[in-house]
């Protein structure tokens, strides 16, 4: 089976024996050779210290002492934060472990670029052995934000650093080791171009047709259900629908912040006006394979799935929220 996403790094991470993600020297080494934290030349002793004995011992311990002697404020900051997600992977089991643990946190205090990262290695690691790369081209959803890109009538998505003229989302520091990132033209991804997206997965340059009744859209549907799985240890069915005519809505998962929006307007009885409703991309509905998961008052009803774009033509997924929101007993898997 041919290797993708080689930048989140998984190739540097152990496996335990259900599958789960084990952080190693050779994963947190390369945490510490984030750009963010290379000394530049004007750096302070305590910097260029740190720098030097965290790249010879990734673990080794920290006090906030240490880092708020560096002089550089963003600098310090950077290391704070990076230590803060070092100390994260160490004391949990496996990186599936410390992800669930920082999404059901009250709150987030790491940056969303890192919680991204642990959802790139960790989708890689349950979509491992996947062929098919409309699924995985559908899955970069969960870890980098889209911009649409408007043709006729077709809901294309492009990756907002691609195509949005901005770098929002730093580049890994593995990426630029490997000189991943390069300038590049968005083609759709499409069955006579679906070959190339095995040499292209780390550049994020192929675009998707995320159009009603098209393979993008099931797609996405595959990706959702092995993330389900491989996190909570529980098999669901995600089947795309064209809209929710008459549906009860007991039930609902935003997959991002504005299609939480919509999802409580529709929950409180209110009409989308016109601008509202064309910002709803996609509607999925979820049943499980084993009712007795599902919490006793919702056991015979439908989980329905929403995804938007913001009025800025921008799709940032949040794919916690399929873990968080889901009505079940069962909470995670023993990876």
């Amino acid at each position: 089976m041919r290797d993708f996403w080689i930048s989140c790094g998984h190739r540097l991470l152990d496996r335990n024996e259900n599958g789960g993600l084990v952080v190693t020297d050779e994963f947190l080494k390369a945490c510490f050779a984030r750009p963010e934290l290379m000394p530049p030349q004007d750096a302070c002793a305590v910097e260029r210290s740190l720098h030097r004995q965290f790249l010879g011992n990734p673990r080794l311990h920290a006090s906030a002492d240490d880092v708020t002697g560096i002089i550089d404020d963003d600098a310090r900051e950077n290391w704070q934060f990076v230590l803060t997600f070092r100390d994260l992977l160490l004391c949990h089991p496996t990186l599936e472990t410390a992800y669930l643990s920082l999404i059901r946190a009250r709150s987030i205090d790491l940056p969303p670029l890192f919680v991204n990262q642990l959802a790139h290695v960790i989708l890689r690691n349950a979509l491992d052995g996947c062929g098919d790369p409309f699924v995985l081209r559908a899955a970069e959803l969960f870890f980098r934000p889209q911009r649409l890109m408007p043709h006729e009538h077709a809901l294309l998505l492009g990756d907002e650093e691609i195509v949005g003229g901005v770098n929002p989302t730093p580049v890994l520091s593995l990426m630029s080791m490997l000189g991943a990132m390069v300038d590049a033209q968005v083609d759709i991804l499409s069955e006579q171009n679906a070959d190339s997206y095995w040499q292209r997965s780390d550049q994020f340059d192929m675009g998707l047709d995320l159009t009603g009744g098209r393979r993008a859209v099931a797609a996405l549907s595959q990706a959702m259900t092995h993330w389900i799985s491989h996190l909570l240890g529980i098999d669901v069915t995600i089947e795309p629908i064209d809209e929710m005519l008459d549906a009860k809505l007991t039930w609902y998962v935003g997959l991002d912040a504005e299609a939480t929006r919509i999802g409580d307007r529709l929950w409180h009885g209110e009409t989308l006006d016109e601008r509202t409703a064309s910002r709803v991309l996609a509607l999925f509905r979820l049943t499980f394979a084993n009712p007795a998961v599902v919490d006793d008052a919702l056991e015979r009803e439908p989980v329905y799935l929403i995804l938007a774009a913001t009025s800025e033509h921008i799709v940032r997924m949040k794919p916690q929220n399929l873990l968080t929101g889901l009505p079940i007993k069962h909470l995670e898997n023993a990876n």
